[in-house]
This record gives structure tokens, sequence and C-alpha cells, in this order.
């Protein structure tokens, strides 16, 4: 929950003028809800997609509040985040809800990104696999894992300055990987900086990363982005 016109409009000006012919990896924003029309305004004709950081389960009704699917599609959205750490932390979203977000989005034609990922008291049990496991399945046994991306995010890792190890990462995306089909690209999310970035793409099973806090200074932004080559 950042932002203002101004902000927007300055950390854009900087993707742009460094992203905006060829990112060199596919690239992805997700502004808060207000300032979808704002975003997707100055990224209509530019190889940066635009998404969004959740979305409703339902398509309509009276769910004061919500924003459905087919309103993101509308404004432009080509993705949507379901299953956000926060999200299932914070608002108590459940793995059954995150399901079913992740079908609305399917449904709407957006492409959900499906983040999992554990605590560190969770880590710490030894129990890492069994809650990305648990996670995931949720979605699997609703729909099929297609045009959607998989997000690893250690919950112990984001927003603490802490961050998973390239090997600590690939061991995570490498059982994730099993589950799936090799054409799923999995992220990593969790404390990315430009000067751990490089390193953890470099893993095999690294496709790129979910970046949060970074992702607010263009500079550490791009430097991300083309890390990702």
């Amino acid at each position: 929950m950042h932002g203002s016109r101004a902000a927007n409009n300055a950390l854009l000006d900087a993707l742009l003028s460094q992203l905006g012919r060829e990112p060199g990896a596919e690239c992805a924003v997700c502004p808060p809800f207000p300032y979808l029309e704002q975003v997707s305004a100055r990224l209509r004709g530019t190889p940066i997609a635009l998404g969004a950081q959740t979305a409703s389960e339902h398509g309509e009704g009276a769910y004061t509040g919500e924003v459905s699917a087919a309103m993101l599609k509308e404004f432009g959205c080509r993705y949507v985040i379901v299953g956000h750490s926060e999200r299932r932390q914070i608002y108590g979203e459940t793995d059954a809800q995150v399901a079913a977000k992740f079908c609305a989005a399917q449904g709407a034609g957006l492409v959900p990104i499906l983040c999992v990922g554990e605590t560190l008291e969770e880590r710490e049990a030894g129990r890492t696999e069994e809650v990305v496991a648990r996670q995931l399945d949720a979605v699997l046994n609703k729909t099929k894992f297609e045009k959607a991306v998989l997000a690893y995010e250690p919950v112990w890792a984001i927003g603490t300055g802490r961050n998973a190890s390239p090997e600590q990462a690939q061991a995570v995306h490498g059982f994730l990987r099993e589950r799936l089909s090799a054409e799923v690209r999995i992220l990593y999310g969790g404390s990315v900086k430009p000067q751990n970035a490089a390193a953890i793409f470099a893993m095999p099973d690294v496709d790129g990363g979910l970046i949060g806090g970074a992702s607010l200074v263009a500079k550490d932004f791009i430097e991300i982005v083309r890390a990702a080559k």
C-alpha cells in the first residue's frame, strides 16, 4: 500500500526510460487498485505488463469493498497476485479462499500469480515442504495449473532484511517443480535486492522474482530486472 499519483509518475518515468523498449526479461507492475487506470495508461504500448495485488473470489454481488477479476481485466490487467502472505496472515485468507480466487482469475482471463510460503516457525519445525505442498494442492484440487505463475515467498524473509540463500530457494523451487509441468514459471519473493538477485536467479529452478520493497526504488528494480535476463 504505497504510492501517489506524483510518486507513481516519477517511478514510471524511470522504469519506462530504462525498460520501456527492451526490458530484457518479462516484467509486470502491480499497483494498488486506485492507480490502475493511471498506470494502465502509462504502460499502454510498452513491454511492461500490468497486474493487481489481489482480486475477489466472487464475480459480482453484495461484497462491498471487493474488486472482481473481470473489473481488473477491464482496466488492462494481465496478471493478479493471489494468496500473498500478507493477505493470508493479516486478512486471514484460507487455502480454500485463495484457490477460489485463483479460479476466478483464470475464469476472467487473467494470469494468477499464486504465492506460497512458510513462516519461520514452520521452517524451523521442518515443515516447509508440507506447508507449500498444502497451499499448492488447494489449487490443484480445484483446477489445472496452467496459464499461471507460482511464487515461493518464505514469510520469514519478507520485509525482514533476511533472505533465503540461493541454495535454500532452489531446494523449495525444486520440490515445487516436481509437482508442476516444466513450463510453469516459479518466482522467488523474499527480500530480493540488486546485491543478491543474480545469485538467486542463477539457480536452475528459479525463473524470476516477485519483488516487494525494492520495486519502489527505480534504480534497484531496474537492476533486478536486468539480473533476470
